[in-house]
């Protein structure tokens, strides 16, 4: 029987780690680019946490999860959920979005915030299966 996929915070990068978020970046996004630095300085830094979903050992799914006192009040944002291409359908990403709900609630999170394109259909239904609920709103960017 198949272990049960196990969440937790990635607090150090293994070469196995580093290669295995490298493979699930390519399927994130065809420009994602891997840079391993910007990895360990993420996993340092005080707003930012990495989960992680585990299958017998092997990262099969991540998240990021932003967090910032704002004077409205402690938000939080999700960033760069991906399964990896095996385990679609099989749970990964709803575990990974249920940890960072459960930690915005003990955490006192004002709101909880992603974002996702119109066209992952499936990501936004799993997204409002878990209490996403779609807003009216405006996403503007600006790039440097």
């Amino acid at each position: 029987m198949a272990d049960t996929p196990r969440i937790e915070t990635l607090d150090v990068l293994t070469d196995a780690d580093a290669a295995a978020i490298e493979h699930l970046l390519g399927q994130l996004s065809s420009s994602a680019v891997y840079d391993r630095a910007r990895i360990e300085l993420m996993l340092r830094h005080d707003a930012t946490e990495l989960l992680v979903s585990r299958l017998n050992g092997r990262i099969v799914g991540m998240a990021t999860l932003v967090s910032f006192p704002l004077p409205t009040g402690l938000r939080g944002f999700v960033e760069d959920v991906v399964s990896h291409e095996s385990v679609r359908g099989q749970g990964v990403g709803r575990g990974l979005l249920t940890a960072m709900i459960d930690i915005a609630v003990a955490r006192g999170f004002r709101s909880l915030e992603l974002t996702s394109r119109p066209s992952r259909e499936a990501a936004l239904r799993l997204y409002e299966s878990v209490g996403f609920v779609r807003r009216d709103t405006n996403v503007l960017r600006f790039t440097p």
